[in-house]
């Protein structure tokens, strides 16, 4: 960039800076230790000028902005600890599906697909059999919650708004078959009510809900929820770590993508395969 052009649109982010601040002249040079004249001449359109270094670094801590924006290097105005800290952020995750960050997130996805791994089965196709039995040793005010959270979400996903892409590992509906692990101790009738629940809404809904399964000797995922092509969010337990940069977005859809191409079910035979299985 021609040092004139730098020195115009420097001018012209610092004039932008200070009435977003809304910080005076006087208050600039009090703060960056300068005269005001000195800040003056930064703001005359007739003699551009560039600031050294070091009052290019202060007026931009003073205004709650970078010096490479300020400077024409980048078009993002936030300080490189800011875009750091928007592109990754933890958030406390609710045991409830009902959490309100969760469901925000999902709002916020609308028109666009959902890629998600769920941790067991997932939550916007559990029975509420089964969220008795998740729930059983928390306190009972949250089932209600829950249950009417997913309610809500099936009615969204059923409403067309968005599509939603499941990846499970197949040990989950064989395992939720046969009592085993996760669901040990678990009545049948529930469990086999809550796989036929899943067929049934794999029929009713497809193509806008895809589920397929995956072999987890071969492949692995952590949970992992996708919302479109700007946030992709990680289920630690405790928490959720929720990703805005795009390269990471794509990254984890690429992830995704994997097991799709690695799926040992497809999502046009899944809900005959969990029929199967109750069946043996």
């Amino acid at each position: 960039m021609d040092k004139r052009d730098r020195a115009d649109l420097f001018r012209e982010r610092l004039q932008h800076a200070m009435l977003r601040k809304n910080v005076t002249r006087s208050a600039l040079a009090r703060t960056t230790k300068v005269d005001r004249s000195t800040i003056g001449q930064l703001l005359k359109e007739d003699q551009p000028r560039l600031p050294n270094a070091q009052l290019a670094a202060d007026v931009a801590d003073a205004l709650g902005v970078s010096t490479d924006w300020l400077l024409g290097l980048t078009n993002r105005p936030e300080t490189p600890g800011d875009i750091v800290a928007a592109a990754m952020s933890l958030s406390p995750a609710e045991r409830s599906s009902a959490d309100e960050q969760l469901l925000e997130w999902h709002r916020e996805a609308a028109g666009y697909k959902v890629r998600h791994v769920p941790a067991t089965l997932p939550d916007i196709l559990k029975t509420e059999r089964m969220l008795q039995w998740e729930y059983a040793l928390f306190q009972e005010r949250r089932l209600p919650t829950a249950f009417a959270a997913i309610q809500d979400q099936l009615e969204w996903l059923s409403s067309g708004v968005s599509d939603y892409e499941i990846a499970l590992p197949v040990h989950e509906v064989e395992s939720c078959a046969a009592g085993t692990a996760y669901y040990k101790g678990l009545e049948v009738s529930v469990r086999f009510e809550q796989l036929n629940f899943i067929a049934d809404q794999c029929d009713r809904m497809f193509p806008r809900l895809r589920i397929l399964l995956f072999d987890a000797h071969t492949v692995f995922s952590s949970p992992v929820t996708i919302f479109g092509p700007n946030l992709a969010v990680v289920y630690v337990g405790q928490c959720y770590l929720a990703f805005r940069e795009i390269e990471r977005v794509k990254s984890l859809t690429n992830h995704f993508d994997w097991l799709v191409r690695e799926a040992v079910v497809d999502a046009r035979n899944v809900s005959s395969y969990i029929r199967s299985l109750t069946k043996r």
